[in-house]
């Protein structure tokens, strides 16, 4: 009998959730930076192994809020937490346990229904002995915050190290079941995959100037009509929001080069996951305090 399911990868903000969801389903479907707090969406990316299917859901890092936006993320998550079969905790190799990850602890010893995994990620960030000794931490980890762990496996998403181990593990801790879903390696709209696809090359290009100030609201998509069937373009008009005036220079760059630069990167990764040629038109806007504004997060889909 096959097994179905939805499993949550939970840990604080970068400890690569997000790329150990994309090398579990084999492609990108949720954005990597190396900015903290990248993800602002439940991403599902959809994994088939043989008869089994897992629908994993990539969150954001739960962390103590600074903002309403921060609120509505750790409700998102905990919210998604009482939905799914399985819970994967997210300990990265190159990092000891600390006081965030014993935050996230206490908020999973009360699940009851769903199993608990812990993955040991970045494992490839450094040496053998050192994965081993934090696997020894994270067992003691658990057993100190009283957390019924099903199984502790080392991965790493970039080398593809126990990615497949993983895999097996989650999909035989599932309930028996079908498939929910078809072919698709994600159950997310195009247009929130391109706004994150878009947000995730300017988090790259703004470094550390203002990572968690930039939003983006895709304005209009769509085919180009009266282009020939063998040359198909995409017209994507998106906007860059920022919080403040003085932030909005910052993502133009001199004579609007970084903007540029954010578009041409962006362009290519939406080409790559659409497949077809893209026209991008970035603009640039203040969205004042959004982070803090309920009617600027509704309007942005937090």
């Amino acid at each position: 009998m096959s097994r179905s399911g939805f499993a949550i990868l939970v840990g604080r903000p970068n400890v690569g959730k997000s790329t150990l969801t994309n090398a579990l389903v084999g492609q990108p479907v949720a954005i990597t930076s190396s900015r903290p707090q990248t993800t602002r969406h439940t991403i599902r990316g959809v994994l088939n192994a043989g008869d089994d299917q897992v629908v994993l859901v990539d969150t954001p890092g739960i962390h103590r809020p600074r903002t309403l936006l921060g609120r509505r993320l750790n409700d998102l998550v905990l919210t998604t937490l009482a939905e799914v079969d399985v819970v994967v905790l997210c300990l990265p190799a190159d990092q000891r346990v600390g006081p965030g990850d014993r935050f996230i602890a206490e908020r999973l010893r009360d699940l009851r229904r769903q199993r608990l995994v812990v993955a040991v990620t970045k494992a490839d960030s450094v040496p053998r002995e050192m994965v081993a000794q934090r696997l020894l931490e994270a067992d003691a980890f658990a057993t100190e915050m009283g957390l019924d762990v099903a199984d502790f496996v080392p991965v790493s998403a970039l080398d593809g190290a126990n990615v497949a181990e993983l895999a097996g593990v989650l999909a035989g801790l599932l309930p028996e079941g079908p498939r929910l879903f078809g072919d698709e390696l994600t159950d997310q709209p195009e247009r929130v995959v391109v706004a994150e696809l878009i947000r995730e090359a300017a988090l790259e290009r703004l470094h550390d100037e203002l990572p968690h100030s930039v939003a983006v609201d895709i304005d209009e998509m769509g085919m180009r009509e009266g282009r020939p069937d063998d040359d198909p373009l995409m017209d994507i008009y998106a906007v860059l929001y920022v919080e403040r005036a003085s932030q909005k220079p910052i993502v133009l760059g001199r004579r609007g080069q970084l903007l540029k630069q954010i578009g041409k990167e962006a362009r290519g990764k939406i080409e790559a996951l659409l497949g077809t040629r893209v026209y991008l038109d970035l603009h640039v806007k203040v969205a004042k305090d959004w982070q803090n504004n309920p009617s600027q997060l509704r309007r942005l889909g937090f």
